[in-house]
């Protein structure tokens, strides 16, 4: 086991269960940040999607601050805004308005996929593709608009100039640890359900980390799903849940967050089918001991400097109870 401590924070994306209103799914949210906060958690990242009935994270500024505005110390911000269906001004101004409302505590994680299928993709910004290309750039000209030598530009995100809020790359290729390495920015692998570029990536990231004014050495972040519970049978029967929530994914069946059943051989079955496995083989399930076990050998072979969790699951209180075990394991092996 390593020596080196672990930060732990949260990727929410406001998932709708079955049986819950979105309004509810959003005070659930607030209470789930609460709560964090006080279980040690660095941060809570809002993930932005679009056009899918079981999530609600889609105006993510609106979320974040909301969110922000009901916590008091825990780090709040994008994981992430998805670049290219925005206006670098536009994100600049959002995010440095968020920046003067709750001074060092906003972060601005960019990601360059859609969030969401390429019709609704489309219905964003028509000329998405053309920004894609231009992320580097566009990312360029969101520091910009945040830095207080352009306040002599004819354009500017007077809001935004000398705050701070920092800049995070996300993705889930070999593309973007290029780019977080080049421009010297902390780097988050969405490993958990982009798993097979893991290590590549994040070798790419260290090897090729440029230093900068933001950050002095490489500093990474690795996506996992977590289902922890009292006992890892009832761990199982919430992970059931997921399992069905990502066949959803690929199959292009839509709806709310179903709830959890027993593992049947069919669920076994779609479980072990390859495009599914590989999604889920980053999920840790199981009572708080097999949960350690799996963090540990996870840590050992990344060597990442943060644990980006995710724990849908269909109840609150089993999201909550999961989250809090895994606070429990953090802390233990942090001591």
């Amino acid at each position: 086991m390593t020596n080196k401590k672990t930060a732990y924070s949260i990727l929410e994306l406001a998932i709708v269960s079955s049986g819950l209103s979105i309004e509810e799914t959003f005070k659930n949210s607030v209470d789930l940040a609460r709560k964090a906060e006080d279980m040690g958690y660095s941060r809570l990242w809002l993930a932005e999607h679009h056009n899918m009935v079981h999530v609600a994270s889609v105006a993510t500024s609106i979320l974040i601050g909301h969110i922000a505005g009901h916590t008091k110390s825990i780090r709040v911000g994008s994981g992430g805004i998805m670049l290219p269906n925005h206006s670098p001004l536009i994100v600049a101004e959002q995010f440095g308005t968020l920046g003067r409302l709750y001074p060092d505590r906003i972060d601005l994680g960019l990601g360059r996929a859609p969030g969401t299928d390429q019709i609704t993709a489309h219905a964003i910004r028509s000329d998405r593709m053309q920004a894609v290309h231009n992320f580097e750039s566009e990312i360029e000209q969101i520091q910009k608009y945040f830095s207080t030598e352009n306040e002599w530009s004819q354009v500017r995100a007077v809001v935004a100039e000398g705050v701070g809020v920092p800049l995070y790359i996300l993705g889930s290729s070999l593309d973007s640890a290029h780019l977080a390495a080049k421009m010297g920015f902390p780097y988050a692998f969405a490993s958990h359900f982009a798993t097979g570029l893991l290590h590549e990536a994040l070798d790419i990231y260290r090897k090729e980390f440029q230093p900068s004014e933001y950050l002095a050495k490489p500093y990474t972040i690795a996506g996992v799903n977590v289902i922890a519970a009292d006992t890892d049978d009832e761990a199982e029967r919430n992970f059931t849940s997921l399992i069905r929530m990502f066949l959803g994914i690929l199959t292009g069946k839509r709806e709310p967050l179903q709830p959890p059943m027993e593992m049947t051989d069919e669920l076994m079955m779609i479980q072990h089918n390859p495009a599914v496995r590989e999604m889920l083989k980053y999920s840790f399930v199981g009572r708080k001991e097999a949960v350690a076990k799996q963090l540990d050998r996870f840590l050992r072979e990344t060597g990442v400097d943060e644990l980006m969790v995710v724990s849908n699951m269909h109840k609150h209180e089993d999201r909550i109870k999961s989250y809090s075990i895994l606070s429990e394991i953090l802390k233990e092996r942090n001591n």
